[in-house]
Protein backbone atom coordinates (compact mmCIF):
# COMPACT_ATOMS: atom_id res chain seq x y z
CA UNK A 1 0.00 0.00 0.00
CA UNK A 2 2.67 2.60 0.75
CA UNK A 3 4.70 1.57 -2.47
CA UNK A 4 1.58 2.56 -4.15
CA UNK A 5 0.90 6.06 -2.73
CA UNK A 6 5.07 6.47 -3.71
CA UNK A 7 4.47 5.49 -7.24
CA UNK A 8 1.80 8.35 -7.29
CA UNK A 9 3.69 10.77 -5.97
CA UNK A 10 6.81 10.23 -8.47
CA UNK A 11 3.88 9.96 -11.11
CA UNK A 12 2.22 13.06 -10.50
CA UNK A 13 5.96 14.93 -10.05
CA UNK A 14 6.88 13.32 -13.39
CA UNK A 15 3.94 14.30 -15.06
CA UNK A 16 4.10 17.94 -13.57
CA UNK A 17 7.92 17.94 -14.53
CA UNK A 18 6.78 16.97 -18.16
CA UNK A 19 4.09 19.58 -18.40
CA UNK A 20 6.50 22.46 -17.67
CA UNK A 21 8.96 21.22 -19.86
CA UNK A 22 7.00 21.35 -22.56
CA UNK A 23 5.46 24.91 -21.64
CA UNK A 24 9.43 25.62 -22.18
CA UNK A 25 9.97 24.72 -25.41
CA UNK A 26 6.09 25.77 -26.51
CA UNK A 27 7.85 29.32 -25.26
CA UNK A 28 11.04 28.68 -27.09
CA UNK A 29 9.68 28.11 -30.41
CA UNK A 30 7.08 30.23 -30.38
CA UNK A 31 8.26 33.97 -28.65
CA UNK A 32 5.73 35.77 -31.28
CA UNK A 33 2.98 34.42 -29.73
CA UNK A 34 4.39 35.86 -26.47
CA UNK A 35 5.17 38.67 -27.28
CA UNK A 36 2.44 40.05 -29.68
CA UNK A 37 1.03 42.91 -27.61
CA UNK A 38 2.39 46.55 -27.73
CA UNK A 39 4.00 47.56 -25.49
CA UNK A 40 2.49 50.47 -22.64
CA UNK A 41 5.98 52.37 -22.34
CA UNK A 42 6.16 52.33 -26.33
CA UNK A 43 2.16 53.65 -26.27
CA UNK A 44 3.14 56.24 -23.42
CA UNK A 45 6.26 57.26 -24.79
CA UNK A 46 5.03 58.27 -27.93
CA UNK A 47 1.99 60.46 -26.66
CA UNK A 48 4.58 62.07 -24.21
CA UNK A 49 6.39 62.82 -27.96
CA UNK A 50 3.49 64.16 -29.49
CA UNK A 51 2.31 66.56 -26.88
CA UNK A 52 5.90 68.00 -26.46
CA UNK A 53 6.41 68.83 -30.23
CA UNK A 54 2.52 70.36 -30.29
CA UNK A 55 3.65 72.71 -27.89
CA UNK A 56 7.07 73.33 -28.78
CA UNK A 57 6.20 74.14 -32.26
CA UNK A 58 4.59 77.79 -31.80
CA UNK A 59 7.25 78.47 -28.99
CA UNK A 60 10.02 77.59 -31.63
CA UNK A 61 8.34 79.92 -34.31
CA UNK A 62 7.86 82.84 -31.28
CA UNK A 63 11.78 82.55 -30.21
CA UNK A 64 13.24 82.39 -33.69
CA UNK A 65 11.62 85.51 -34.65
CA UNK A 66 12.44 87.59 -31.21
CA UNK A 67 16.61 85.62 -31.43
CA UNK A 68 16.20 87.35 -35.14
CA UNK A 69 14.87 90.69 -34.32
CA UNK A 70 17.36 90.96 -31.33
CA UNK A 71 20.45 89.95 -33.96
CA UNK A 72 19.58 91.96 -36.40
CA UNK A 73 19.27 94.92 -33.49
CA UNK A 74 22.85 93.99 -32.24
CA UNK A 75 21.31 93.21 -29.16
CA UNK A 76 22.56 89.83 -29.09
CA UNK A 77 25.06 87.69 -30.16
CA UNK A 78 24.74 85.89 -33.68
CA UNK A 79 26.38 82.59 -31.84
CA UNK A 80 23.17 82.36 -29.43
CA UNK A 81 20.60 82.29 -32.71
CA UNK A 82 22.67 79.94 -34.31
CA UNK A 83 22.26 77.81 -30.66
CA UNK A 84 19.02 78.28 -30.59
CA UNK A 85 18.15 77.22 -34.50
CA UNK A 86 20.71 74.70 -33.55
CA UNK A 87 18.69 73.09 -30.40
CA UNK A 88 15.29 73.20 -32.63
CA UNK A 89 16.79 71.09 -35.33
CA UNK A 90 17.94 68.32 -32.78
CA UNK A 91 13.96 68.64 -30.88
CA UNK A 92 12.15 68.04 -33.92
CA UNK A 93 14.60 65.83 -36.08
CA UNK A 94 14.93 63.70 -32.61
CA UNK A 95 13.28 60.78 -34.02
CA UNK A 96 15.16 60.54 -37.16
CA UNK A 97 17.99 60.99 -35.14
CA UNK A 98 17.64 57.84 -33.01
CA UNK A 99 16.40 56.14 -35.90
CA UNK A 100 19.51 56.83 -37.91
CA UNK A 101 21.74 56.14 -34.30
CA UNK A 102 19.59 52.57 -34.13
CA UNK A 103 20.53 51.80 -37.59
CA UNK A 104 24.25 52.33 -37.43
CA UNK A 105 24.57 49.96 -34.59
CA UNK A 106 22.05 47.47 -35.99
CA UNK A 107 19.62 47.61 -33.25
Amino acid sequence: MLQRNAGRVVGARTSVAVALTLSVIVALIVPQAALAQASPFLTGATALETNILAWLTPVAIILVMVLGGMAMANRISWGWCLGAILGIAIAFGAPQIVSWVRGMFGV
